[in-house]
């Protein structure tokens, strides 16, 4: 407040003026607190409420992301796990479940959990897969028939 008021005094206001802009300095000050105040509080209301934020709804309750079984009828289809240079990849099992989780829940790829691994993973190799023809032989092998399991 001090500054203001030696700005003030050297731009060389007339002496009626100067109290007039020492409030109207105060009343901004109490209006831009306020103003932050009501930024943050929407900021913390946006965050709260972003898709990425809000619990994921799960797949139906008895259906389990990828059984055993399932597991050992597809594990032969995909192609080997090769270790690369570098950070090891997310390996094919915990991939494919959260593809499954996607496709069994209907949701965003960036509403899967994170038990799935990367959902930018499961989206690129989803669609590596898909690109190669795998996917539907996968969904044919894990989905009984008749069921309307696609994606």
């Amino acid at each position: 407040m001090p500054e203001v008021r030696r700005l003030i005094l050297a731009l060389g206001d007339a002496a009626a003026q100067r109290p007039f802009r020492r409030a109207w300095s105060r009343w901004r000050q109490a209006h831009q607190a306020v103003a932050a105040r009501c930024h943050a509080a929407r900021c913390a209301l946006h965050r709260a409420t972003s898709p990425s934020a809000r619990a994921a709804p799960p797949p139906a309750a008895n259906e389990a992301p990828l059984t055993d079984g399932e597991w050992y009828r597809v594990a032969s289809m995909l192609p080997p796990q090769k270790p690369t240079p570098g950070r090891p990849r997310h390996d094919h099992r915990t991939v494919l479940a959260g593809i499954l989780w996607v496709v069994r829940s209907g949701t965003s790829w960036r509403a899967m959990p994170t038990e799935y691994g990367n959902w930018e993973t499961a989206d690129k190799r989803y669609r590596l897969w898909c690109a190669t023809g795998l996917w539907p032989r996968i969904l044919a092998e894990i989905a009984p028939s008749g069921s309307e399991v696609s994606l």
